[in-house]
């Protein structure tokens, strides 16, 4: 039975991973090197991202169901003295976690995702963020020079939270009907059904399964298009850009894996 993490787990996550991010800025020779996965960003300013993100997302929740995206007002600025630079984003990890913690999982609250498979409640929120600080994480790690794998538990949680959040669309997908299995080594698998309704992901019964055909149904049908397999850390970090599809074992159309990387449903 594939679970989501709960929202003590999460919680919790979210900590370890902020920690971690910490770690690698405390570690990097200079706070002006190049995010080689952020080109456009030094660490300073990825830093910066991680800070002021996570509080304006703090006052977010706070701010309740009834209330639209909130932004931190008059919150201190990202210093550059590296010792101030961590206690601040320590502070800005504490905050988004209070506010998450007194809000709980189930209360209303403005995100993005409006038309995703994903709940507008704080325990979305937390889920995402979590996924949002595991791959700002990885890219710390890899612009220190010590790239770690994405947490097994946050990796597999993470596959799912990318298609039901980020993929999930009502956008019409503009090219023909198409479906995509992603298969995780460690036994969990997805199918992602593209058409002119959008975006769908559905959990499938196990690796390397389809989901099952109805009666009279072509047993063609329940064949993906494409699927890609690896450990959910790499799945993650295909979904997220990080690495190229071609990083994992694909099989069937490979088009439709460049087509989703390229497809903004927003444009």
């Amino acid at each position: 039975m594939t679970t989501t993490l709960g929202f003590p787990a999460l919680l919790r996550l979210i900590d370890e991973r902020s920690a971690a991010f910490r770690a690698a800025v405390a570690s990097a020779p200079s706070l002006d090197a190049q995010v080689p996965t952020c080109p456009e960003w030094t660490l300073f300013d990825l830093a910066r991202h991680i800070g002021e993100g996570r509080r304006d997302w703090a006052v977010t929740v706070a701010a309740g169901p009834a209330a639209a995206k909130s932004a931190a007002q008059g919150a201190p600025a990202a210093p550059r003295e590296r010792e101030a630079l961590l206690a601040w984003l320590a502070e800005s990890t504490r905050q988004l976690v209070d506010a998450l913690r007194k809000a709980g999982p189930d209360r209303g609250c403005w995100t993005w995702w409006g038309t995703s498979q994903s709940p507008q409640t704080s325990g979305a929120v937390a889920r995402h963020q979590l996924q949002q600080l595991a791959v700002h994480t990885y890219d710390a790690q890899i612009t220190v020079g010590a790239p770690q794998p994405l947490p097994e538990e946050v990796a597999l949680d993470g596959v799912e939270e990318f298609l039901f959040t980020c993929v999930a669309t009502t956008s019409a997908w503009p090219h023909e009907p198409a479906a995509i299995d992603f298969h995780a080594v460690e036994g969990r698998s997805w199918r992602l059904t593209l058409s002119a309704d959008g975006a769908r992901t559905a959990r499938l019964p196990g690796p390397g399964t389809a989901p099952a055909t109805a009666a009279g149904q072509d047993p063609d049908a329940a064949a993906a298009y494409a699927s890609a397999r690896g450990t959910a850390g790499e799945l993650v970090l295909i979904l997220y850009d990080r690495i190229p599809f071609d990083s994992l074992r694909l099989d069937g159309d490979r088009r439709l894996f460049d087509r989703l990387s390229a497809w903004d449903p927003d444009e």
